[in-house]
């Protein structure tokens, strides 16, 4: 405590001193806990002195020993003290990096305070970075938490001021007492100024409640309209990655539509023709029944082939429409090695459309007793599409680094039944995922992905859409350089 005091009284030295004294003794004592903060300690005073080498070793030490045990509050301080070191030390990518380790801690306990600062500090460091989107959201972030903090000290006042007024009321109790003891003489006119004190006190008490209760409706209406500002921001994110997917099926779909379209014109074409000769065969002389009745077979046929190809292009149309459908639908039967099939035509077809260089093996093994399930449709499309595109993505990207010749871009995708439940397997020999971020892989708004190519949410909202929605379960297996394996589990 003396060495944080002198600390703060900006006497480093003084500081220095009295942790190394806590410090040995935390050896002696062989308390982890005391040792963790000491360490903590050592690399605030020394990002004050502006020994930075030596804040980040100390910080680094630190961790070692909280992590062990727990000590979340003073792991968030060490990861903020890194942040600030590795700024000073002109590392602006390492800094943002540990103050996002900071807030993530601070904002699991909750530690209020220390997520102010986080946020606060991310929001300047991606504002000097020019990357104005993040700023702006750590920004808000620190106006909720600055918001939230000054609410919670508001009522800790309120809470304080009443207990203040408990502790004189006994006070006034005792001494009430003591005068009826010594003054009996008195009793009548103590007992009314007594009455009188309570009367008072009780009015006093009152007001307070009732100033403290106006302020709890406050604060309750605040909190249901942020909650419904939250929860229209939520329905506009999920909105907005349902346009974006929509986007990219956009390519796909074109190509798709164009094949029955093309199927339809040509038919019409031939029926046109063939109607003609059937004219000319009915105004020749002797009429030949045999031959009117092969072109009316053919012109069948081409008709029947016409409205099976309308009602192909009928459904590649209605799908897009699904796919980008606001409200919830309900789970209807749906052939799933269709759906796989579809969908991932329009992915490829979509990346196609962006590089026209580009080429991949793509390998189907679908199961003929997977069938229809009961899904809704425009969710797993969705996806579908998502992890899809993920796979093109890491296959591109794996060709980037490869010589012509060493790599063939491929993705399998397998259905299989087993039991109460059909997965589907989608696996791309591409870059992997390392493993330091597997645990973050479908967290909200974590992408591997370079600025501007992710949103972060595709993982986040199919990992909701398949274990929520459907009840299933999203997995993936993957070894970095090597390959990604996505299963989708769903219930019969």
């Amino acid at each position: 405590s003396l060495s944080s005091i002198y600390l703060r009284m900006k006497m480093a030295d003084s500081a220095l001193y009295y942790a190394k004294q806590a410090y040995d003794l935390g050896i002696r004592l062989k308390d982890e806990n005391m040792m963790g903060a000491m360490l903590n300690n050592y690399g605030e005073i020394y990002l004050f002195k502006k020994m930075m080498p030596a804040a980040t070793d100390y910080y680094h030490q630190s961790i070692v020993y909280v992590k062990a045990i727990n000590d979340n509050e003073v792991l968030s301080s060490d990861y903020f003290g890194l942040a600030k070191a590795y700024k000073a030390l002109a590392k602006p990518d390492s800094s943002i990096w540990y103050a996002r380790q900071a807030l993530q801690v601070a904002q699991e306990a909750p530690f209020l305070k220390q997520v102010l600062e986080a946020s606060t500090f991310l929001g300047e460091a991606y504002k000097s970075a020019n990357q104005f989107d993040s700023a702006f959201k750590y920004q808000e972030l620190g106006i909720a938490t600055k918001d939230s903090l000054y609410n919670v000290e508001k009522i800790k006042k309120v809470q304080n001021l009443k207990l203040l007024e408990q502790q004189r009321q006994q006070v006034i109790e005792v001494a009430k007492i003591k005068y009826q003891n010594r003054i009996k003489l008195y009793a009548t006119v103590a007992a009314l100024l007594v009455f009188l004190a309570i009367a008072l006190l009780l009015w006093r008490n009152n007001k307070q409640k009732q100033r403290a209760y106006i302020l709890l409706q406050k604060q309750k209406i605040m909190t249901e309209e942020a909650l419904k500002d939250l929860q229209a921001t939520q329905m506009q994110l999920l909105q907005k990655e349902k346009m974006a997917s929509l986007g990219e099926l956009t390519a796909g779909i074109a190509h798709e539509i164009q094949n029955p379209l093309n199927f339809i014109n040509n038919f019409s074409d031939i029926n046109t023709e063939l109607l003609g000769e059937l004219k000319v065969i009915r105004e020749s002389e002797p009429r030949d029944p045999k031959l009117e009745d092969e072109i009316h077979a053919d012109i069948k046929n081409n008709f029947e082939k016409i409205i099976y190809h309308g009602k192909r292009a009928d459904s590649i149309v209605k799908n897009m429409l699904l796919h980008s459908r606001m409200t919830v639908e309900a789970k209807q039967p749906v052939d799933i090695n269709a759906l796989v099939s579809e969908y991932f035509k329009l992915s490829f077809h979509s990346v196609r459309a962006k590089d026209k260089s580009f080429n991949a093996v793509m390998e189907t093994n679908l199961d003929p007793a997977v069938g229809k399930i009961e899904v809704v449709q425009q969710d797993i499309g969705r996806v579908l599409l998502n992890l899809f595109n993920n796979a093109f993505y890491a296959v591109s990207a794996a060709a980037k680094t490869k010589q012509p010749g060493d790599y063939q871009p491929k993705i399998i995708v397998t259905t299989r039944k087993t039991g109460e439940h059909v997965l589907i397997i989608i696996r791309d020999n591409g870059t992997g995922v390392p493993p330091q971020v597997i645990a973050k892989i479908f967290q909200p708004f974590f992408t591997t992905k370079p600025t501007g190519e992710g949103t972060g949410l595709g993982l986040s909202l199919s990992y909701d859409i398949i274990t929520k929605t459907h009840g299933g379960d999203l997995r993936i297996d993957t070894k970095e350089g090597e390959f990604t394996e996505f299963t989708i589990e769903l219930p019969v």
